[in-house]
């Protein structure tokens, strides 16, 4: 377990700091070149099998606990696998020298809520563009994209819309839609004139919302009938689907401007998620939705049912609503609702779900166009783009601690106390560990770069508790005042994993491989 542990480790170890040595992922079709990653989640998931299976059982073991902390921070493999493959690699020494692994275990994960409770007192919190793309470029080492994305978070916020894009120059971009919008585009193309780039717009809009097919224009004469009368001219309308004859009668009804109708279909690809827009929809615009399952029909339609907005639009990708006349306490207790959900529930797809519902419904939009000199540096850079995106949004909400390893470094205070007068072996011994192990990463960031790591620490040392190691100048700075930050969730997530599977791993006294005889197990 130990080797596979550490050869997935070492693999990602070069990646640390803000000049990363850059991996080579040899590809399964021996034509293609090869692959150059610097991020530590994406190398382990390139890693599928090591020859030895009891070798292979510990690289999968943090192979998973890498991809975990992808998933929800975004930020924080590296030094999640330093961290892991230090602690295991220390307490093996201890071990086999006699020690207990479950008393071990438990004085691990005691030590970590010292640290943990020592990473809270660090934490400041992060306003402005000009913190917020020192934070970015924390994360990215891009100054480019980080200006972009210290602009785009200032207006957004830590729930708003970002939408990262391919773009079709070389250079970055950012536009800010005006209200909320969703991918889902107008059913035909006539309305637009046919043009890919240009849109529809409606003005002082009601808004129509059912989960069913519209399957004839007879389904809506009913309410056109209500609408004329009342003045009611213009109509959004969201549905499953529609047949040919409903979307030519749109676009004839369209074009003779007598009444005119944007048509789409509920954003969505499950069902699940088409029937959270339509109550984000619903909710926004004040409308009343038709559902199938209730038995109620478009005939049945009053104009009651209907929302309203003060403009819509739509192209055909996506459709938006500007103003939408909410009922302004629904709004609010669906948008707590939201957030509490999203705070409570642990899958990190299903948070990045709900988080994405609450931008759209706060308003806060934006898309950052990635331009590049080959599709190959655009894909990496929208990539880079999406990891940064989502760490910047913890950093917003839950603020920054020091970065370049400092913080870590820092949290060695909470731990002496505890190493002056041990009573127990076992647990002098975690402590221990754990002191050791938090100054790893900021060793590891000044090797990467090429500097003597002795020397440099002990500067650090020297200078105070603020000051660590800029890798982009080559010297020892005070990192609050330079603008090197780490986001204070992402490295909570790193602490936490890092050192309850390792200390996990460390009790690990048997393997069970299942039966191939034509594989020798290695002892």
């Amino acid at each position: 377990m130990q080797h596979g542990i550490n050869q997935i480790c070492d693999a990602i170890r070069p990646t640390l700091g803000p000049l990363p040595r850059v991996v080579a992922i040899s590809p399964v079709m021996s034509n293609k070149t090869p692959e150059l990653l610097d991020n530590g989640a994406v190398i382990a998931r390139r890693i599928v099998q090591l020859p030895g299976r009891s070798s292979d059982t510990g690289a999968m073991l943090i192979r998973h606990m890498l991809w975990r902390i992808h998933e929800e921070a975004g930020d924080g493999t590296a030094t999640a696998a330093i961290l892991f493959q230090s602690i295991y690699n220390l307490g093996v020494r201890y071990l086999t020298a006699g020690g207990n692994a479950m008393r071990l275990r438990s004085f691990l994960e005691r030590g970590m809520k010292l640290i943990l409770n020592e990473l809270d007192q660090m934490t400041i919190p992060v306003e402005g563009r000009n913190q917020l793309a020192n934070v970015a470029e924390s994360l990215c080492h891009d100054p480019e994209l980080a200006k972009y994305l210290g602009e785009i978070f200032d207006i957004i916020g830590d729930c708003g819309q970002l939408d990262i894009r391919p773009g079709y120059g070389r250079t970055l971009g950012s536009e800010y839609p005006d209200g909320s919008y969703w991918e889902q585009g107008i059913i035909s193309r006539e309305i637009l004139g046919g043009t890919e780039f240009s849109r529809a717009e409606l003005q002082n809009v009601h808004v129509l919302i059912c989960d069913q097919k519209i399957e004839s224009p007879r389904d809506l004469m009913p309410l056109l009938e209500q609408a004329m009368p009342a003045n009611v001219r213009s109509l959004l309308i969201v549905a499953q689907d529609y047949t040919d004859p409903v979307k030519s009668f749109l676009v004839a009804n369209w074009k003779r401007g007598v009444f005119q109708a944007i048509a789409v279909k509920i954003p969505g690809s499950v069902p699940d998620d088409q029937r959270a827009f339509m109550e984000d929809i619903a909710v926004l615009t004040g409308a009343t939705p038709i559902y199938k399952a209730t038995g109620q029909k478009l005939d049945t339609v009053h104009l009651s049912d209907l929302g309203q907005a003060r403009r819509v639009w739509a192209n055909v990708v996506h459709f938006g609503v500007i103003a939408g006349k909410a009922d302004p306490l629904a709004l609010r207790q669906h948008i707590s609702n939201l957030r509490a959900r999203e705070q409570a529930t642990p899958d990190a797809d299903q948070r990045r779900k709900l988080q994405q519902r609450l931008g759209k419904l706060l308003g806060g939009s934006a898309t950052l166009s990635i331009g590049g000199s080959t599709d190959l540096e655009i894909k990496s850079r929208k990539e880079l783009a999406g990891r940064s995106a989502q760490a910047m949004r913890g950093a917003v909400r839950a603020g920054v601690v020091p970065g370049g390893g400092v913080a870590l470094l820092n949290c060695q205070a909470a731990l002496k106390p505890l190493l002056e007068h041990p009573d127990d072996a076992d647990e002098r011994a975690a402590y221990n560990i754990l002191h050791q192990v938090l100054e790893t990463p900021l060793r590891t960031i000044i090797s990467n770069a090429g500097s003597d790591v002795g020397t440099v620490v002990a500067e650090c040392r020297h200078r105070g508790d603020r000051y660590g190691w800029d890798a982009r100048s080559g010297q020892v700075v005070d990192v609050v005042e330079t603008g090197i930050f780490d986001v204070a969730t992402v490295v909570r997530s790193v602490v936490t994993a890092a050192i309850s599977s390792a200390a996990l791993a460390l009790t690990v006294d048997v393997l069970v491989h299942h039966k191939n005889p034509e594989e020798t197990i290695q002892p």
